[in-house]
C-alpha cells in the first residue's frame, strides 16, 4: 500500500471541495442554511489530514519491524520512528530530494526503499559509504582494508518464527567510533552464494564461498542486518541508490511484547 500517495489524494480531493466551498458554492447558499454532507466532512478532515501528512512526509513517520534480520538491535514488533530530514527534506510521494542537511553515515540504521521493489520499505545498517571497499569474510566486516573492531558479548539466543530456537555469538561491532551489537550464528556461512542475485553494478564485487569484496559505486550505499546470518542485505541484492533513501531510524516508540522497549534509542 502507497500511504504517502492514499495521503497526497485525500489532502487533495479534500482540500479542492474546501476551495470550491469557498469561492463558489457558499455565496450560493441560503443564509443560515446548512452545510451539505459532502462539504461538511471534507472541511473537517483535511486540517487532520494535511497535518498527518506533512507529519510523515517532512519529519517523522512510523514504521514496524516485521522480520528479526536486525537482532538484537530491533525485535520483531518494534515499532519505530524514522527522521525523515536528516538526510535531506524529500518530495513526498516520488522521494526526490530537494534540499540537503547531512549524508548518511556507517553504523547508522536506515530505512529505504528495497532496490528490487521500491514499493516495500527496508530497514538495515550503513557500513559502505560511496567509493568504500567492503569486504567480509568469515564473519569479520572490514571497510577500505581495516577490520572493523569486534569486541564478544558471549552467547546469545533467541526464538526464530516462534518455534525455532536459534543459537548465535554477540559481539559488539565498532565501525568509525559508532558502537552497536551484532550476532552471528557459527554454524551458518558468512554468505549463501547461491542466494546472491544480479544486481546494478555486481561487477564490483568478487564472491567466494568464504565472503565478498564490493567496491560501492558513486551515489548508492552498501548496508547489512545486525543479525548477520538471517539479513537479506546488500551481500544479495546489491547497493542502494541514494534516491531511495527514506530516513534514519533513530526510537522504538511501542512493542506490545515488551513495554519495557518503549523509548528506547536506536544505536
Amino acid at each position: 500500500m502507497n500511504f504517502p500517495l492514499i495521503m497526497l489524494i485525500l489532502l487533495t480531493v479534500t482540500g479542492g471541495i474546501c476551495l470550491l466551498d469557498y469561492f463558489v458554492l457558499r455565496s450560493n447558499r441560503a443564509p443560515g442554511a446548512n452545510e451539505p454532507w459532502w462539504v461538511e466532512y471534507p472541511r473537517s478532515f483535511f486540517p487532520v489530514i494535511l497535518v498527518v501528512f506533512c507529519l510523515r512526509s517532512f519529519l517523522v513517520e512510523p514504521f514496524k519491524i516485521p522480520s528479526g534480520s536486525m537482532i538484537p538491535t530491533l525485535l520483531v514488533g518494534d515499532f519505530i520512528l524514522v527522521n525523515k530530514y536528516t538526510y535531506g527534506i524529500r518530495l513526498p510521494v516520488i522521494n526526490l530530494k530537494v534540499f540537503d542537511t547531512n549524508e548518511p553515515k556507517r553504523g547508522e540504521v536506515m530505512v529505504f526503499r528495497y532496490p528490487e521493489d521500491p514499493s516495500m520499505d527496508y530497514i538495515k545498517r550503513i557500513v559502505g559509504l560511496p567509493g568504500d571497499l567492503i569486504t567480509y569474510r568469515n564473519k569479520q566486516l572490514i571497510v577500505n582494508n581495516t577490520p572493523v573492531k569486534m569486541e564478544p558479548t558471549g552467547e546469545y539466543t533467541y526464538v526464530e518464527s516462534g518455534i525455532n530456537y536459534v543459537y548465535s555469538l554477540g559481539y559488539i561491532e565498532s565501525i568509525n567510533k559508532h558502537s552497536h551489537t551484532i550476532i552471528v550464528n557459527p554454524a551458518m556461512p558468512s554468505i549463501q552464494i547461491s542466494g546472491v542475485r544480479q544486481f546494478p553494478s555486481h561487477e564490483n564485487c568478487d564472491y567466494n564461498h568464504s565472503g565478498f569484496t564490493c567496491r560501492v559505486p558513486a551515489g548508492t550505499y552498501f548496508a547489512m542486518g545486525d543479525n548477520r546470518d538471517s539479513s537479506s542485505d546488500s551481500r544479495y541484492w546489491g547497493f542502494i541508490p541514494e534516491r531511495n533513501i527514506v530516513g534514519k531510524a533513530f526510537m522504538v516508540w511501542w512493542n506490545f511484547n515488551d513495554l519495557s522497549r518503549v523509548g528506547l534509542s536506536i544505536k
